[in-house]
C-alpha cells in the first residue's frame, strides 16, 4: 500500500522544466529507501522519455468539465526502475503535447491551462476513489495541484478521500495559477459554503486555496518561507496567518545522479586528484567554446529570465571586463528573447571571453558544473536552488545573491564562521560585478582555490537529512 502519493506537473527524468522536476524525481526515491512507501503521479506528456517507456493500464475513467465528459487513462511505467512507482494520467487532447507548459516548437504557452490542470487534478482523485487501499498522505506540489486539498474536503464526489491528509509544497510562490470566477462551472460540484476558500482577490486562486486547505504547508528552504511572508505576490498576509502549519525544508540532491566519480555524462570522472578531474573537464569546455585557456571560467546555467537575475548579468559582465578584469563567461539556457539577444550581443562584443549555448542540454550542464571554476546565480527569487548544490558537489564555487535558499546553502567565504562561496546582497550590476571581482582574486591564489574545492566537495547535500524532516511532517 502506498503511504504517500506525490502529485506534480513534473518528475525527472520523465518531464523537467526546473527544480520541481528534480525534487519530485528524487524525494520519493529516498523516502522509499527510508521505509516510507511512496509513489508519484503526473500528466502523460508527449515527450521523448515518456514515449520511449512501456506501460500497463491501472485505471481509467471520466471527468466532467462543464457539460463535457473527458476520458482519462492511468498508466504505470514498467520499463525502468526509478526507485518509486510512477503513474501517468493520459488525457488525450489536453496533455499529449510536446511540451510541459509551452509548446517546444512555437515556445508559446498553452491557452487552455485552466482546463488542463482542472481535469488532471480531478482525474487523480477519481482514480484514487476506486482504490480499496488509499494513500495516507497526498503530497501536492505547486499551483497545478493546488485545488486537491480543497476537493478532497469539499467536493461530494470525492467524499471517500476526505480523511486523507494533504501536504502542499510551494516550489515557486510567484505563480498562483489564478483564474476568473466565470470559469467556476469547470470545477467539480462543491459545497456552497466553501466557496470563500477558493477565492483570493475576486479570483479562484489555486495557490491560496491550497494554503488555506492543506493540513501542512512546506516550502523548499527556511529562508524562502520567511520571504513568502513578506513577498509572495499578494499572499503575504495569508501565509503569515498560516505560520503554525508551515515549515521550510531545504532540498537535497540525488547523489546517485550527481556523482562526479560515476557520472556517465562527464568525459572525465573524479578518481584520486580533484585537480586532474577539473583540468580534464575544463579542457573539454575549451575545445567546444571560444574561451581563453588561462582565465577562470564563470558559468551561468538556467532560464534567461528576470526571476533568475539574468537581466542584470550582461551589464555586470560588461562592468567587470571594461574595468580591466579578465574572466571567461559561459552561459547555458533559454528564456526571454530580448535577454537571449543581449547574451548574443555580449558574445560578439567580447569574443574569446564570452560564449553561450542558448538552449537546454542536460549533458552539457553536467560538464559545465565539472569543468567551470565558478557558477553565477544573481537570482531575484530563489526558493531553494539546486544549481548551487550541484556546483558544490562538482567542485565549482557558487557566486550567489543573498536570497532565499541561496542564503541558506551558500555562506560567504569571508564570513566569521566560514563559508563555501561568494555572496552579494543588492540586485544590481555593480554588486554582481564586485562579487565577480572577488572571485577573480580567489582564482589567482591557486592553493586557496585547491583548498576550497576540496572542502566544498566534502559536504553532504544529499536527500537523507531532508527526507527525515519530511517524515516528521508526514507523521
Amino acid at each position: 500500500m502506498l503511504e504517500v502519493l506525490h502529485i506534480s506537473a513534473e518528475c525527472y527524468p520523465a518531464a523537467k522544466a526546473g527544480g520541481l522536476g528534480d525534487v519530485v524525481g528524487a524525494l520519493p526515491k529516498y523516502l522509499n529507501q527510508a521505509g516510507v512507501n511512496t509513489g508519484v503521479i503526473m500528466p502523460k506528456y508527449k515527450l521523448k522519455w515518456i514515449e520511449s517507456q512501456s506501460y500497463i493500464e491501472v485505471g481509467r475513467g471520466m471527468v466532467r468539465l462543464d457539460k463535457v465528459q473527458v476520458p482519462f487513462y492511468v498508466h504505470q511505467v514498467m520499463s525502468v526502475d526509478l526507485g518509486f512507482p510512477l503513474f501517468m494520467i493520459d488525457i488525450p487532447g489536453l496533455f499529449d503535447r510536446n511540451g510541459i507548459y509551452t509548446d517546444n516548437d512555437t515556445k508559446q504557452s498553452y491557452p487552455d491551462d485552466v482546463e488542463r490542470y482542472l481535469v488532471f487534478q480531478q482525474a487523480v482523485l477519481h482514480w484514487l476513489n476506486g482504490w480499496h487501499e488509499k494513500p495516507r498522505v497526498l503530497h501536492c506540489h505547486d499551483h497545478h495541484t493546488g485545488l486537491i486539498p480543497f476537493m478532497v474536503k469539499h467536493c461530494p464526489e470525492f467524499a471517500s478521500l476526505a480523511q486523507i491528509k494533504t501536504i502542499f509544497t510551494i516550489h515557486n510562490g510567484v505563480y498562483h495559477g489564478a483564474f476568473r470566477w466565470s470559469n467556476a462551472h469547470l470545477l467539480p460540484w462543491f459545497d456552497a459554503y466553501a466557496a470563500p476558500l477558493l477565492d483570493w482577490n475576486n479570483t479562484i486562486n489555486p495557490l491560496a486555496c491550497a494554503i488555506k486547505c492543506c493540513w501542512k504547508l512546506t516550502t523548499v528552504s527556511p529562508g524562502y518561507m520567511q520571504e513568502l511572508m513578506t513577498d509572495s505576490n499578494g499572499l503575504e498576509g495569508l501565509i503569515s496567518s498560516e505560520w503554525r502549519k508551515a515549515k521550510g525544508i531545504i532540498n537535497g540532491i540525488d547523489n546517485t545522479v550527481w556523482n562526479p566519480m560515476t557520472d556517465p555524462m562527464l568525459p572525465y570522472n573524479l578518481s584520486d586528484s580533484i585537480e586532474d578531474y577539473k583540468k580534464h573537464n575544463r579542457s573539454q569546455i575549451l575545445q567546444r567554446f571560444n574561451l581563453q585557456a588561462d582565465l577562470p571560467i564563470v558559468t551561468f546555467i538556467g532560464r534567461l529570465v528576470g526571476e533568475k537575475g539574468a537581466d542584470i548579468l550582461p551589464q555586470a559582465i560588461r562592468n567587470l571586463l571594461y574595468s580591466g578584469q579578465r574572466m571567461n563567461f559561459l552561459l547555458l539556457g533559454t528564456g526571454e528573447r530580448h535577454l537571449m539577444d543581449m547574451i548574443q550581443g555580449l558574445k560578439h562584443e567580447f569574443p574569446g571571453l564570452v560564449d553561450c549555448m542558448l538552449g537546454y542540454d542536460e549533458t552539457l550542464s553536467h560538464l559545465l558544473y565539472a569543468g567551470s571554476d565558478f557558477l553565477i546565480m544573481p537570482s531575484r527569487v530563489e526558493p531553494c536552488g539546486l544549481n548551487q548544490l550541484y556546483a558544490l558537489r562538482y567542485g565549482t564555487i557558487p557566486i550567489v545573491r543573498k536570497i532565499g535558499g541561496l542564503n541558506d546553502t551558500v555562506k560567504d567565504i569571508d564570513s566569521p564562521e566560514g563559508g563555501v562561496g561568494i555572496q552579494f546582497t543588492n540586485l544590481n550590476a555593480e554588486d554582481c560585478a564586485y562579487a565577480l571581482y572577488r572571485a577573480n582574486r580567489i582564482y589567482e591564489n591557486k592553493q586557496l582555490m585547491s583548498d576550497i574545492r576540496a572542502y566544498i566537495m566534502s559536504i553532504d547535500h544529499s536527500w537523507e537529512v531532508s527526507v527525515q524532516a519530511y517524515i516528521q511532517v508526514y507523521n
